[in-house]
């Protein structure tokens, strides 16, 4: 089964996301910028999700979890609960 590993950052507004993500490819760090822009719980850890399998995330968080390049910021993506940039640390297909 296919799992990966990635970290988020998850924010209200499409503006705040590109904004974010301008700066992370800009050479800010991710985990710093998820540290003190995301809403989600996770932020604490640097935007960490941990390890899970494909099914377990929202459809389009899997979408972009299980096809994106790893190690390159994605998004904005948005879905129910706002807006996100993704990072792929790790995958096994």
């Amino acid at each position: 089964m296919a799992r990966a590993s990635a970290r988020h950052i998850l924010v209200a507004t499409e503006d705040k996301c590109n904004e974010l993500k301008a700066a992370i490819e800009g050479g800010a760090d991710f985990a710093q910028v998820a540290k003190d822009n995301s809403s989600c719980p996770s932020s604490r850890q640097g935007g960490d999700l941990g390890t899970f399998g494909r099914g377990q995330m929202v459809k389009e968080f899997d979408a972009v979890v299980f096809s994106a390049p790893v190690g390159v910021v994605q998004g904005p993506v948005k879905t129910q609960f706002g807006y996100h940039l993704l990072e792929v640390t790790s995958r096994q297909d």
